[in-house]
């Protein structure tokens, strides 16, 4: 079993999606294939705030923070979701928006091959989605959204400079960031702010889904 890591990456698109801290669970089951892909229980992951936020700049500031607790399959994700967290399955035309940004989006029961529901991605998102493999899931986490925490000057260097995500190269700061978050007093499993980028439902309730993000970043690991 190798050693816990400290997984960084700069949240383009924090729109509560993902990751998704609605619930008392904060999961990220869509985006960031290569972290899904790797990431095992007791990594950090922590996504950082972009100096293009719609906020203001967010550069230097932690997004959210979620210590993985459980890695599990889209497909056991999928199979859990309608007992155990049923408000991370999609629903448009919920008045609840925490429902309407459900993360637990592709459907295994249809068949040999997932279906897309509904939601923040659309079809040019299923490749990179379903790419990533696991769900990470969380309930010890932080999320912060466009009240972005500053980050002490002793761990800003654990952002990334670039595109792709940081991890092997944040081992020095991994125990120091561990540390840190702890200290803050704060207690785990809630929203201490609302996502900073909220899309416009009414333009994916009219085409019932097709909000393709851009190529994700994390393809272009910089670690």
């Amino acid at each position: 079993m190798r050693k816990p890591r400290l997984y960084t990456y700069i949240v383009r698109t924090d729109d509560g999606a993902a990751p998704n801290p609605f619930g008392g669970m904060c999961s990220l089951t869509i985006c960031k294939p290569k972290i899904r892909s790797s990431a095992i229980r007791g990594d950090w992951v922590v996504g950082v705030g972009s100096r293009h936020a719609p906020s203001g700049g967010l550069s230097g500031k932690m997004i959210y923070a979620m210590k993985v607790e459980e890695v599990v399959t889209l497909k056991d994700y999928d199979a859990r979701a309608p007992k155990e967290w049923s408000c991370k399955i999609p629903d448009l035309q919920s008045l609840d928006l925490a429902d309407r940004l459900g993360d637990c989006i592709y459907d295994y029961s249809v068949g040999p091959k997932p279906a897309q529901r509904p939601s923040v991605h659309g079809p040019k998102n299923i490749k990179t989605d379903l790419g990533g493999k696991n769900a990470l899931i969380s309930k010890e986490f932080y999320y912060f959204g466009g009240r972005a925490k500053q980050l002490p000057a002793n761990l800003i260097h654990i952002c990334p400079l670039a595109q792709g995500h940081r991890s092997h190269k944040n081992e020095p700061y991994r125990a120091a960031f561990e540390t840190w978050i702890r200290s803050l007093g704060l207690s785990p499993g809630q929203l201490y702010g609302w996502p900073d980028s909220i899309i416009d439902w009414n333009i994916i309730k009219q085409c019932g889904g097709c909000i393709d993000r851009a190529r994700d970043p994390d393809l272009e690991d910089i670690d």
